[in-house]
């Protein structure tokens, strides 16, 4: 009898564990279990290999993929914008949690400023040290030079070494301090441009412009636009657009190369008849602004760090560096999606009001005429110092405006694509100025209550810095596969 009733017992667990199983294997997507391998030359797929797991990069968050009703509803009476609205549809990618600090752009700028130095350092006509490069590989085959990170810096430089260093600074004629030369602090970098490589139209073979074949094919020469950027003789950055004839896929390899020093000046030039003179000498030099979001930088340099950023990271990584995606700006609908929360508010945080119970408000903006105090801040305030929005995110609203990758147009959202939807457009050197602008979005500490709404839409020229625009990163997932199904 007993042993009955336990033979009974395994049964029923056993009854129940298979439809525990079943169940969680049903939801809102079906799941099929893999069939045993089969025999006799059955198909059963191949291995994809070491699986890979992307790790939470250092002060990112992840944003899920999802859906957004993109723009105002009610369009805005008050300062008269119309703006565009939409359905779109984006796919997940890592976020900084705030916006850069001055703090992380000082470590690209002295990158910078150290790698500068470690050539003059190898120069003939500075010290000549070779070994601040490495021109050959582990078996002793020659390579394009590149920079020995491993060598440190002299401590105690000789003669030629210091004249290296001091090539490096000015000084100042009235208090005889040393200052970086921020002329000189110019960053190259490449990016290859893989949307425009794939296009069919720009294919060296006719043959494979086109699948339908009820059309002649075109054998037109294929010409392209390239960015490339150079020094001149007089050491002033030259950047252009060339139209040229493809001649191979490796073509569409862009250069560029940027000054990415801050404007300090911004502070100044932002303000008429305005007394700023303080935020120009210390806001980024002062390590007390060290945690306070980076200002005075374009689209341009903005871009550039993201460059920087991208190929740090890659030298830090082995093998998986191929599954990174690199680092760059987020794009207009990114943006919104993201700081609109998990469930899409107007501000990213829960209600349409500025405070909270206890009388303190969200964000720091502009909540009174001519009253910038009135939230606790006059100009820009440390990051991460009020609360973070559904998604981990912090300062999404006020603070500083932040730049987006996407082009301005009137017309937004209604001339995208609703998946991923993003327009673009290179402007040229010799381009109208017009065609310059670059969305930017967030408000500011200037800005009154409704610029600081997620929805709302600016814009700024790529090449101006301004005192009230800084960025944030983004970085789309290596694995966007679809395991579950995440509800917003």
């Amino acid at each position: 009898m007993c042993v009955y009733y336990k033979y009974m017992k395994n049964r029923t667990l056993i009854f129940i564990s298979t439809v525990i199983v079943a169940f969680a294997l049903t939801g809102c997507f079906g799941s099929k279990a893999m069939s045993m391998a089969g025999r006799g030359g059955e198909v059963v797929g191949v291995g994809g290999g070491k699986s890979f797991s992307e790790p939470t990069p250092f002060g990112m968050i992840k944003i899920d993929r999802g859906y957004l009703h993109m723009g105002l509803d009610k369009q805005d009476s008050l300062f008269g914008a119309q703006i565009p609205t939409k359905d779109i549809s984006v796919d997940g990618f890592w976020m900084d949690e705030t916006e850069v600090t001055n703090s992380k752009y000082k470590q690209f700028v002295m990158w910078v400023r150290d790698s500068i130095l470690r050539t003059r350092l190898a120069d003939p006509a500075y010290a000549g040290d070779e070994s601040y490069m490495i021109s050959e590989d582990k078996n002793g085959n020659a390579i394009t030079p590149r920079l020995n990170w491993n060598k440190p810096l002299p401590r105690r430089p000789n003669e030629d070494e210091q004249r290296a260093i001091e090539s490096m600074y000015v000084t100042n004629p009235v208090t005889g301090d040393k200052l970086l030369d921020w002329r000189q602090m110019n960053y190259r970098y490449e990016i290859y441009d893989y949307t425009t490589a794939a296009l069919r139209r720009n294919r060296l073979n006719p043959a494979e412009r086109s699948f339908n074949t009820d059309h002649s094919v075109s054998n037109d020469v294929v010409m392209i636009s390239k960015d490339t950027a150079y020094v001149d003789d007089e050491g002033r950055i030259v950047s252009k657009t060339i139209d040229r004839q493809l001649s191979g896929p490796w073509d569409f390899l862009n250069t560029y190369m940027v000054n990415i020093y801050p404007d300090t000046t911004c502070w100044v030039n932002d303000f008429t008849n305005s007394d700023n003179e303080t935020y120009l000498r210390n806001y980024y030099s002062n390590p007390a602004y060290n945690d306070y979001p980076v200002v005075g930088v374009t689209w341009e340099q903005a871009n550039a760090y993201c460059a920087w950023r991208t190929d740090y990271l890659l030298k830090g990584l082995g093998t998986e560096a191929k599954y990174v995606q690199r680092y760059r700006l987020p794009t207009e609908a990114e943006w919104e999606y993201a700081a609109r929360g998990k469930n899409g508010n107007e501000f990213p945080w829960d209600n349409k009001d500025m405070k909270n119970g206890n009388g303190c408000y969200y964000a720091n903006f502009k909540p009174d005429r001519g009253n910038y105090t009135k939230d606790g801040n006059l100009i820009t305030n440390k990051v991460g110092v009020y609360g973070s929005n559904s998604n981990g995110l912090y300062d999404m609203a006020g603070n500083v405006a932040e730049w987006t990758s996407t082009v301005y147009t009137a017309s937004g959202v209604a001339a995208m694509n609703d998946l991923n939807p993003e327009l673009k457009y290179n402007a040229a050197t010799e381009d109208p100025y017009r065609l310059k602008k670059k969305s930017v979005r967030g408000g500011s500490w200037k800005d009154p209550e409704s610029f600081i709404r997620s929805a709302w839409r600016s814009w700024e020229y790529q090449n101006q810095p301004r005192s009230f625009i800084g960025f944030r990163c983004v970085r789309s997932l290596a694995n966007t596969t679809s395991n579950k199904m995440n509800n917003r």
